[in-house]
């Protein structure tokens, strides 16, 4: 998949390649993301043309100043990820800020859009563009004037509810691993490096990789759960802690991240490990000694492993 960085306005020698381009944020990829794509995709191939993706950098809302948007479930690298994995041909990632999103409507449309050339565009129903959001699919449609197709992609509904990163990120808050990867249609996972801790893990029996996160993902809820660690081009099951660690710490505010897998002993710092989120064990908890926190593991570790019989059943 070939990356282009674009920022507004574009050089006057710029020509985008002819395409059916996806529009959106499509932060998380998530089902209904995937079926815009999707649709892309497959008129792109319909009409023997490149499939493309526009995307932001960074998210809209964190540059208007809407609270909530520091954190993302696919930061950028992790998004273009799964825009290869889908297939596409080339993402353009535009640089959001102000200027940018002062543009009117007939401006995006006429000194960005139509300069890269797509001939069919596909966006969500509730796709929004231009200075304050005005523009709208309707708007991209009554704009188009036979320059460009437009495809205007229905909502997917699950468990009565829209598929929407909104609602995947309060699942996420709220521990509800399930859902949250219902509605991603795939675990939710996030990437970090692995840095020296207090190692009282291993002190209690239950070496730990402490795990630094490389960039911005949300972090769900504090608690244990179970998970897929993927590293060198090998996966083990484990169990991760993200919480304050209440056992040991009075007044710890940032949380950490501690991952033990299952079958496994070796020296990972330093290494960079994938964690896939797959079921919720439990709330953290404080305990008044470490013997009862020991306890407490070794009944995680229980739980996980015939959790991950069933899940893997």
């Amino acid at each position: 998949m070939e990356v282009l960085r674009l920022h507004y306005p574009l050089p006057s020698d710029f020509t985008g390649n002819e395409c059916v381009l996806a529009m959106g944020y499509f932060d998380g990829v998530h089902l209904g993301h995937g079926r815009v794509i999707q649709k892309a995709i497959d008129k792109a191939h319909e009409l023997g043309i490149q499939s493309a993706v526009m995307t932001f950098d960074p998210h809209p809302r964190e540059i208007l100043g809407q609270s909530g948007y520091t954190r993302y479930l696919t930061p950028l690298d992790e998004k273009l990820t799964q825009f290869e994995k889908m297939g596409v041909d080339l993402a353009y990632i535009v640089h959001f800020d102000i200027s940018f999103s002062s543009i009117y409507p007939e401006d995006f449309i006429d000194e960005f859009l139509l300069r890269l050339q797509p001939r069919h565009v596909v966006v969500g129903f509730d796709y929004t563009f231009g200075h304050k959001g005005i523009g709208t699919a309707t708007t991209l449609q009554q704009l188009s004037d036979g320059r460009y197709g437009v495809e205007v992609v229905s909502p997917i509904n699950r468990f009565g509810e829209k598929v929407s990163s909104t609602l995947i990120r309060e699942y996420l808050y709220n521990g509800q691993i399930h859902e949250a990867n219902h509605f991603l249609g795939r675990a939710y996972r996030f990437k970090g490096t692995v840095v020296h801790g207090e190692k009282r893990g291993r002190t209690i029996g239950f070496p730990t990789a402490n795990i630094g996160l490389t960039q911005p993902y949300i972090i769900p809820k504090n608690g244990v759960y179970g998970v897929k660690v993927f590293w060198n081009k090998e996966e083990y099951e484990g169990v991760i802690n993200i919480g304050i660690k209440p056992t040991f710490e009075n007044q710890r505010k940032e949380k950490s991240l501690e991952v033990h897998l299952l079958h496994f002993s070796g020296d990972l710092y330093g290494e960079e490990l994938e964690v896939e989120f797959l079921f919720y064990i439990r709330d953290e908890q404080k305990f008044a000694v470490v013997d009862e926190l020991v306890q407490q593991i070794n009944e995680d570790v229980e739980t996980a492993k015939v959790k991950f019989t069933q899940f893997l059943a």
